[in-house]
Parts: structure tokens; C-alpha cells; sequence
């Protein structure tokens, strides 16, 4: 009996180190590597559903992404791989599959819903030094309210102004902030959504932010160069000359439940024979939550294609909007959207089902966001 007391005690004494070592040895989860790394890793997947009461699919060039008629639809999976410290190198990737990522392929991939529905949408490597940051790779626009990432929207439609600007550039683009109220931007890139130049000169980016007061954002950017005469979502065309771009977003925070917002753009191209096509547009937004998880979104639009180069439709034709999106925000990972939208033009461009045409689009669209 004696024996088997001293066994247990000694078989105790040596199990409660290992026991200990155990609690306190734990393996790590992929969560705390990545923190103590300083990478981070988003993601999200947006899919949804899209209703027109007309032929919208023959005219896909009137909306960017929601040109499906009748359709459920992948719209968007996206991730995010980053490490951006505030001293310096670093670098981003992210990735857009689905749907969408057949618009917004850069040159000379194939575009126009024709290409993969896999998208390298930004890739490059950073250099930060105090006020000063430095990227070169690929990365999105600096111009536009509206982004590619559906998260960073509050509607499902994009707007025609984000269908008139460029999605993305290459090349290298710098940043300086000499205060916590304004932020200046410059850069050469190869031109509009171009992973390898269509022509030798390039694109100069510049642009600015501030914020005057804590309510008040204001974004101005701008776009110089000789460029091929393409819109987004479209092949470089044979077209060269000068193509400038001027876009101004603000933004105004009412309060903790309502902002307003607002874009002007200008563009202008030069066309063979000595003339210049031409087209500029207004939007407006305003935004309310109406409860704790109920969001109210309007936007109203104008858009003018002065010489139809961006349509592609009559020299002249003047385009309006109006939609309204409800959003149902459960928690802080989930997003359900409803929304209504109304287009019209001052000349008959919609094509119906019959071969007729109208100068009305009535869009209904659902959509589930899920991040991560």
C-alpha cells in the first residue's frame, strides 16, 4: 500500500511541470501571427440580385457593374493582403473575383465583360517616412465618391460618374502630409486602366485632400497626358491626344446619423480632325441612419455627353438619376441592400425587349455583403 502511494505521489510531481509547461507553451492561431507580423487580412463576398424593365444587357454601357437583367449574380469576392507600417517598406494585394472583375481588367487584358472573372485590382510595394509615402505598383483611382469594393459603397449601383473616371493605374504615386488637414498627392502612371502602356507618354497625377474642420472632407484630383481613347471597361483604341481629367468629391457630416456628400467632374479628350469630346456631371448623396441597424441612402445625378464619347450615343444626350437603397446592418459583418433606381436621357438610348427604344431605365436590385 505504502508503494503505491509513493508511485502516485512521484507520478503527480512529475506530471505537474509538463502539465504546466503545456499551459503555458499554447500554439499560436493564425490571428496573433498575423498581428504580431503587422499583416492584416479582409475579405468580403457580395452577391445579389438584378431586375430592368428594359433590354439592359444589350446596353451594358449604361451601368458598370449591375448589367444583368432578371439575374443572380457573384458580383464580387475580395481580398485584401497588406502590411503598411507608418516607418518603412511595405506593400498591399488585393484580389476581385467574380462578375465585376471582368469590367475593371486593365489593358491589355481582354475587358469589356469579355475577360476572367479573376482581377488583380491593386498590387505594390510602399515606403513610408514620417509625413511622406511612397507606393509603386498598381492601385486604384484617386478620383470618384464611389469605389470598386462594394463595402465601400452604401448603394449596390455605381454611379455614371464612377463609370466615367478610371478604375485603376500603374506606375508610382507619392503622398505628403504636412498637417492632420491636408494631404497632397503626385505621380506618373501609364494612363487609364493600363498594366502596360498602349502609348509612350504618361499620365501625371495630382491631387489633394482637406479637411478644414473635423466635419468637412474635400477631395480634389486631377489627370494630364497624351492617352488612348478608351473608357473604362474598354480597349485603348488607335485614338491619341491629350486627355484630362478634373474631379472634386466633398463630403459633410450632419451629424452621428446623417452625412451629405457631393462630385463634379470635367473631361475632356482630343479626337482626330482638330476636335475635343467632352462630358461632365454632378452627383449628390445623403446619407441617414434611420435606426441603430437601418440605413437610408438617396443619390441624385446629372451627366452630360457633350460629343457621345462616353456612351457612345447621340451628340447631346444628357443623362439623370435618382436612386434609393435601404440597408439592414445586423451586425458588424453582415449587410443586406434593397434598392431602387431611376434613369433617364433626353434622347430615346434604352433599348426594350422588342427592338424599340425609351428615354426611361427602371433598375430594382438586391444584394447581401458579407466581411471578413
Amino acid at each position: 500500500m505504502k508503494k503505491l502511494l509513493v508511485a502516485s505521489a512521484v507520478s503527480a510531481a512529475l506530471a505537474a511541470p509538463a502539465t504546466a509547461l503545456a499551459q503555458q507553451v499554447r500554439v499560436p492561431t493564425l490571428s496573433q501571427v498575423l498581428d504580431a507580423s503587422g499583416i492584416s487580412v479582409t475579405g468580403y463576398i457580395d452577391a445579389g440580385y438584378n431586375w430592368a424593365n428594359r433590354d439592359i444587357e444589350q446596353t451594358p454601357q449604361f451601368r458598370v457593374f449591375d448589367a444583368q437583367n432578371n439575374s443572380f449574380v457573384l458580383h464580387q469576392v475580395g481580398l485584401t493582403i497588406a502590411k503598411q507600417p507608418k516607418e518603412g517598406f511595405g506593400g498591399l494585394v488585393n484580389l476581385t473575383v467574380g462578375k465585376d472583375a471582368q469590367v475593371i481588367h486593365s489593358f491589355p487584358e481582354t475587358t469589356n465583360g469579355l475577360g476572367s472573372m479573376f482581377d488583380i485590382t491593386q498590387a505594390y510595394g510602399s515606403y513610408s517616412s514620417g509625413a511622406l509615402t511612397v507606393i509603386g505598383g498598381k492601385y486604384t483611382t484617386l478620383a470618384g465618391t464611389e469605389v470598386i469594393a462594394s463595402t465601400g459603397n452604401t448603394t449596390i449601383s455605381r454611379s455614371m460618374l464612377f463609370g466615367a473616371i478610371p478604375f485603376t493605374h500603374t506606375g508610382v504615386r507619392a503622398s505628403y502630409a504636412p498637417s492632420d488637414t491636408i494631404t497632397l498627392y503626385g505621380g506618373l502612371n501609364n494612363g487609364w486602366d493600363q498594366l502596360t502602356d498602349a502609348n509612350r507618354q504618361k499620365t501625371l497625377e495630382i491631387g489633394a485632400t482637406f479637411n478644414p474642420v473635423k466635419a468637412l472632407t474635400i477631395t480634389a484630383s486631377g489627370y494630364f497626358g497624351n492617352d488612348a481613347g478608351t473608357t473604362p471597361g474598354t480597349q485603348p483604341s488607335a485614338v491619341q491626344g491629350e486627355r484630362d481629367l478634373i474631379d472634386v468629391v466633398a463630403n459633410f457630416i450632419v451629424s452621428n446619423d446623417v452625412n451629405i456628400g457631393a462630385e463634379i467632374l470635367t473631361f475632356k479628350q482630343d479626337v482626330p480632325g482638330g476636335t475635343t469630346a467632352k462630358y461632365d456631371g454632378l452627383a449628390g448623396y445623403f446619407n441617414i441612419m434611420l435606426a441603430k441597424q437601418y440605413r437610408a441612402t438617396v443619390r441624385g445625378e446629372y451627366f452630360n455627353d457633350k460629343n457621345g464619347f462616353h456612351f457612345s450615343t447621340p451628340t447631346g444626350t444628357k443623362y439623370y438619376e435618382g436612386t434609393l437603397t435601404l440597408s439592414y446592418l445586423p451586425n458588424s459583418s453582415v449587410e443586406l441592400r434593397t434598392e431602387v433606381r431611376y434613369d433617364k436621357a433626353n434622347n430615346a438610348v434604352y433599348i426594350d425587349s422588342d427592338g424599340s427604344t425609351s428615354k426611361t431605365l427602371m433598375t430594382f436590385g438586391l444584394e447581401g455583403l458579407y466581411k471578413f
